[in-house]
C-alpha cells in the first residue's frame, strides 16, 4: 500500500481543478503572463504616464518674481516648455482659455525660500501626464536650489549619483509585474489550504479520513504538499510565458526555491489557522489579517522579498539576496516543524 499522504495530495490536486474561483484566478494570472508584452505598455502608462506621452508637449505657464529659477528647471525636463507672463492675472487667464496646460506661480519668500503655487486642470486623461511633468519640474527646481545653496549649509551634502536614462518598461516589468506574478500564487496557496482543511471539518469528512490508519499529521502533510507544489509550478509556467514574450529571466532556479520557501511559510500559517478555528469564515478572516500583517512586517527586513525577486531576475543579486533565500528556507522549515507538532497535539486532543 502506497504512502497515504500522496493519495491525499492527488485528491487535493484533483479537487483544485474543480474549484471555479481558483481556476479563474489562475486564468487571470495566465492571461497577464501570456500577454505581458502588450499589457506592459498599458500598465506603464499608469505607472509612469510620461513614458507614453508620444511626443506630447506640456506647456507650463510661469509667473512671479522667481520665474527665472523655474525656467532653469523646466528646460532640462523632456516634454515640457515654459511660457512666461508678467502677472498672475495674465497667467490665470491663459490657463482658463487653454493657452497653457498648468501654472507655476513662483515667488521669493521673506525667509529666502521659493514658494511655488501649482495649478493643474481637473481630472482627465491628459491631467495625469500634466501632473507627472509638473512634478518632475518641481523636483528639478528643488535639486537645483539645493545645489545652489550648498555653501549656506553647515555640513557638506552628499554628492548625488549621476542620473542615467532608463526605460520605464524595464523598471515596471522587473519591480512590479514579475514580483506580482511570483507572489500571487503564494497567497492563493495559503487560501487553498485554509479552505481545504475547514471544508473537511465542516462536512465531517475529516472523521472519515481518520477511520483509515492515518494520523492528523499525515492528512495535513498531504494537503500541505499539494498547496506548496502548486505555487512554484505556477511561477515556472509564468516565467516560461514571460520569456516567450521577450522578457529575460535569470536565476530561475533560485527564484523557484525562494517562492517555494515563502509558500511553505504562508501555507503552514494558513493550515495552523484552519486547525485552530475550524470554520471557514473565521479562518479566512484570520488568514487574511495575518497575511497582511506578515507582509507589512517584511518592510523591516534588510531586503524585501519583491526586491529579492527583482534582483535575482535581472542577475544582480547581492549577498543579502542569497541570505534572504537561505533565511526563507530556514523559516519555512521551522514553520513546517511547528505545524506538524501543532497537528500532532490537535490530533491527540481529538481522540
Amino acid at each position: 500500500m502506497g504512502d497515504p499522504r500522496l493519495a491525499i495530495t492527488r485528491r487535493e490536486l484533483g479537487a483544485i481543478s474543480s474549484e471555479k474561483t481558483i481556476v479563474l484566478a489562475l486564468l487571470i494570472q495566465l492571461f497577464i503572463a501570456a500577454f505581458s508584452s502588450f499589457l506592459v505598455v498599458g500598465l506603464v502608462s499608469l505607472y509612469d504616464p510620461g513614458s507614453v506621452s508620444d511626443g506630447q508637449i506640456v506647456t507650463v505657464g510661469v509667473a512671479g518674481d522667481a520665474s527665472e529659477s523655474v525656467e532653469d528647471a523646466v528646460r532640462p525636463v523632456s516634454g515640457s516648455r515654459a511660457r512666461f507672463f508678467d502677472s498672475r492675472e495674465q497667467a490665470e487667464r491663459a490657463f482658463e482659455n487653454g493657452g497653457v496646460d498648468a501654472l507655476l506661480l513662483a515667488n521669493h519668500r521673506d525667509d529666502g525660500r521659493i514658494g511655488v503655487q501649482t495649478v493643474v486642470p481637473k481630472g482627465s486623461l491628459r491631467t495625469t501626464l500634466v501632473v507627472t511633468q509638473v512634478r518632475e519640474v518641481l523636483e528639478t527646481l528643488e535639486r537645483d536650489e539645493r545645489v545652489a545653496r550648498q555653501n549656506e549649509l553647515s555640513a557638506t551634502p552628499v554628492t548625488l549619483p549621476r542620473e542615467v536614462s532608463a526605460s520605464p518598461y524595464f523598471g515596471f516589468t522587473y519591480t512590479i509585474l514579475l514580483p506580482l506574478l511570483c507572489l500571487l500564487p503564494v497567497f492563493i496557496s495559503g487560501s487553498l489550504i485554509v479552505d481545504s482543511i475547514t471544508e473537511e471539518r465542516e462536512r465531517g469528512t475529516f472523521e472519515l479520513l481518520r477511520v483509515a490508519p492515518i494520523t492528523l499529521v499525515d492528512i495535513v502533510d498531504g494537503k500541505l504538499f499539494a498547496a506548496v507544489v502548486l505555487a512554484p509550478a505556477q511561477v515556472a509556467l509564468w516565467l516560461v510565458l514571460l520569456t516567450l514574450n521577450g522578457i529575460s529571466i535569470s536565476d530561475v532556479g533560485l527564484l523557484l526555491v525562494f517562492v517555494t520557501a515563502l509558500t511553505l511559510v504562508v501555507v503552514s500559517g494558513g493550515a495552523a489557522i484552519a486547525l485552530f478555528f475550524g470554520d471557514r469564515q473565521r479562518s479566512q478572516l484570520a488568514y487574511s489579517t495575518g497575511l497582511l500583517l506578515f507582509f507589512a512586517s517584511l518592510v523591516f527586513l534588510p531586503e524585501h522579498p519583491s526586491s529579492t525577486i527583482a534582483r535575482l531576475a535581472i542577475d544582480s543579486a547581492a549577498p543579502i539576496s542569497f541570505i534572504s533565500v537561505a533565511g526563507a528556507l530556514v523559516v519555512g522549515a521551522l514553520c513546517l516543524g511547528l505545524l506538524r507538532e501543532f497537528a500532532r497535539r490537535t490530533g491527540k486532543d481529538q481522540l
